[in-house]
């Protein structure tokens, strides 16, 4: 059951990092390029970041499944290992289309920007340590259960 749970927080993760990290990015970039900065844009985007930051932290250094920060890794790894390998098939993936929904355009834009330098390998190398910590998928004992002894009722000892 823990693992379904970590599974589950790992989807909600990935979705964090691609969608919130990636609009938080387009709006940097766009507000830097802009000539007179917004500066309440600016520091909308920067608390998108850090609490992108901040979920991925708590996934990392949290004492959930190991499933929670494989998952997001995974993702971000293999996209990073079809970019270096085909670069178009990997930029296919973003969604451009003047159909799609302008959100989810500069979401795009965003995810472009974090794949093309390598934003994304960081990370996913970054969520995918955790995993290679056995006691990450051990269940954790409570300390209370080792010391007590269960003894037969009517016994001395």
């Amino acid at each position: 059951m823990r693992h379904l749970g970590g599974f589950l927080i790992g989807l909600v993760v990935t979705a964090a990092l691609l969608g919130g990290g990636g609009w938080a990015v387009q709006q940097a970039v766009g507000n830097a390029a802009a000539t007179p900065p917004d500066s309440q844009k600016m520091w909308i985007a920067l608390g998108a970041m850090a609490a992108v930051g901040l979920v991925v932290g708590l996934v990392t250094a949290g004492r959930i499944s190991p499933l929670a920060t494989f998952v997001p890794s995974m993702v971000l790894l293999a996209w990073t290992v079809v970019y270096a390998l085909d670069v178009n098939r990997a930029l296919s993936l973003i969604p451009a289309e003047q159909s799609v929904n302008q959100i989810v355009r500069d979401i795009g834009f965003g995810d472009k920007t974090l794949l093309t330098t390598g934003v994304f390998a960081l990370l996913g190398v970054v969520l995918f340590i955790p995993v290679l910590m056995p006691s990450r998928w051990s269940r954790q004992r409570d300390d209370l259960d080792e010391d007590y002894e269960a003894t037969p009722e009517g016994s001395y000892y």
